[in-house]
């Protein structure tokens, strides 16, 4: 069993950046793959970006370069970078944890706000 601990969200201007955590424990957080998602009040739950267990990344085409997701398997954390946040960037976002092709291991956090006003 994993567990997964969101960090780091807050209110921000537009324009802002900030640093999103989401800590692992529990189990051996490097065999996952992790992603970020986020969800808007009355919007399905959507990915913002996703890093393999081997490092490989992808992002949503609304990200266009704005944000940048990381892994430290030696401190069992991901990181999601923020930058040039605009107000629809407002949401949750959570963390997720899975293994391919075995649906039965996959975590969720309980997430964090990011709202993003001036």
């Amino acid at each position: 069993q994993l567990q997964l601990e969101e960090s780091g969200g807050g209110l921000v201007q537009p324009g802002g950046s900030l640093r999103l955590s989401c800590a692992a424990s529990g189990s051996r957080f490097s065999i996952y793959d992790m992603g970020w998602y986020r969800q808007a009040p009355g919007k399905e739950r959507e990915v913002v970006a996703r890093i393999t267990n081997v490092g490989s990344t992808d992002y949503a085409e609304f990200v266009q370069g704005r944000f940048g997701i990381y892994r430290d398997n030696d401190k069992n954390t991901m990181y999601l970078y923020l930058n040039r946040l605009k107000p629809e960037d407002t949401a949750i976002y959570y963390c997720n944890a899975k293994i391919r092709e075995r649906p039965e291991f996959e975590y969720w956090g309980q997430g964090t706000q990011v709202t993003v006003s001036s």
